[in-house]
């Protein structure tokens, strides 16, 4: 009989949290909090333009809550970067995508790129004269 802590070969664990805490969660938050005052303040101001005669105003009226939209977006993003696709995960998606007759070029290319950083960091270790 297998114990607790033991899970099937086909069982499959969450990923960990990676939600943002802590100061960074609350400078997005209070962040969010002074865009969106901004965002109404403005709007209400634009609107009130607009019903008194301001045509222009009218394009703000509907901009305002469009950048309001924006920066929940963004909010949301910050505080879940997990959503995002990775570095990695992104790499290897082009990877898979990369024709074959071009993966000798990749390999090359990534060679030569190692080889400038190393190059790079030889010559920020070596004592200047």
């Amino acid at each position: 009989m297998a114990s607790g802590d033991d899970q099937g070969a086909g069982a499959v664990t969450p990923p960990p949290s990676t939600r943002v805490h802590g100061r960074e969660a609350a400078k997005a938050h209070v962040t969010l909090t002074i865009g969106l005052t901004l965002c109404v303040v403005a709007f209400w101001f634009e609107l009130r333009r607009a019903l008194g005669g301001n045509a222009l105003s009218w394009a703000y009226v509907f901009e305002w809550p469009l950048l309001a939209a924006f920066a929940v977006y963004m909010w949301w993003k910050v505080l879940h970067p997990a959503t995002t696709p990775t570095t990695a995960s992104a790499t290897r998606a082009k990877k898979e995508a990369l024709a074959p007759e071009f993966e000798g070029m990749l390999e090359a290319w990534e060679e030569h790129r190692r080889q400038v950083l190393d190059a790079a960091q030889d010559e920020s270790k070596r004592p200047s004269s």
